[in-house]
């Protein structure tokens, strides 16, 4: 569930599937309706074990949404056989990741999440 943190930060915290799609797609929908403003993205991936390929498109297409507006999207809490995922396509290269929450938002707030 995506909770707008800060003017301009929103935090999800993220579940498996099937609720996983159903949460980032709600994530990129408040970025889309948010009035023109553009915010800042950290996903809580804590309660994820597993990332499909239908994922991995949907995150690839939030981060786009989210660099576009010349903001930062942040992956946090990625347990290891996610991360080996993101390894294995090489998408740790694309995303930015943190150990936990508090770490992605101070990273944003001191000016470091661009």
């Amino acid at each position: 569930m995506a909770t707008q943190w800060s003017n301009d930060i929103i935090v999800a915290e993220l579940s498996d599937e099937p609720l996983l799609s159903d949460e980032v797609a709600g994530v990129f929908a408040d970025l889309s309706s948010g009035g023109g403003k553009p915010s800042h993205v950290v996903l809580n991936f804590s309660g994820v074990s597993y990332v499909n390929s239908s994922n991995l498109g949907q995150l690839l297409k939030l981060r786009r949404q989210v660099v576009e507006a010349k903001k930062s999207l942040t992956l946090c809490c990625v347990g290891e056989e996610v991360l080996s995922i993101f390894r294995v396509t090489g998408l740790d290269k694309v995303f930015r990741f943190a150990p936990d929450p508090m770490t992605a938002l101070a990273a944003i707030q001191i000016g470091n999440g661009h």
